[in-house]
């Protein structure tokens, strides 16, 4: 029993040993000859245009995970559509509500207005928000 964890101790040893070598052999063996053009930031072929770190719109990052949630649904799909007939009526209930939950969390994306690339804004502001812009009244004093 020791020899087979030692067979796997050995190939990770081996595995860890072989990348090491790897990337040390290219750090001794490449031409290190820096100059101003290849330090430069590469924009595709593009001159670069204003600084390198930029703040994104998070929109790019919300879409992102909204396509994540939405598209995983097909890991569990085709494994359901391979099993169906052998689970019957289960297996169908069970899909209907997995994909009601998604068609909820589908609706209020929507809703929420998170689809749309151009979000307007609110035509209303909340009553904490509405006190501080709104200038005060003079008060009279007598």
């Amino acid at each position: 029993m020791l020899t087979e964890f030692g067979n796997i101790l050995a190939f990770f040893i081996v595995g860890v040993l072989f990348t090491a070598g790897g990337l040390i052999a290219s750090w001794i063996f490449r031409p290190h000859r820096p100059y101003a053009e290849k330090l430069s930031t590469y924009e595709c072929g593009e001159i670069p245009v204003g600084p390198s770190h930029i703040r994104f719109n998070i929109r790019f990052y919300v879409v992102a995970l909204i396509f994540l949630v939405f598209e995983v649904e097909a890991v569990f799909l085709f494994p359901w559509a391979l099993v169906f007939k052998d689970f019957g009526m289960f297996a169908f209930v069970e899909m209907l509500v997995f994909i009601a939950i998604l068609v909820v969390g589908y609706a209020y994306v929507w809703r929420k207005g998170d689809l749309e690339w151009d979000k307007p804004m609110p035509q209303f502001l909340p009553m904490s928000k509405r006190s501080i812009i709104e200038e005060p009244e003079e008060t009279v004093l007598n």
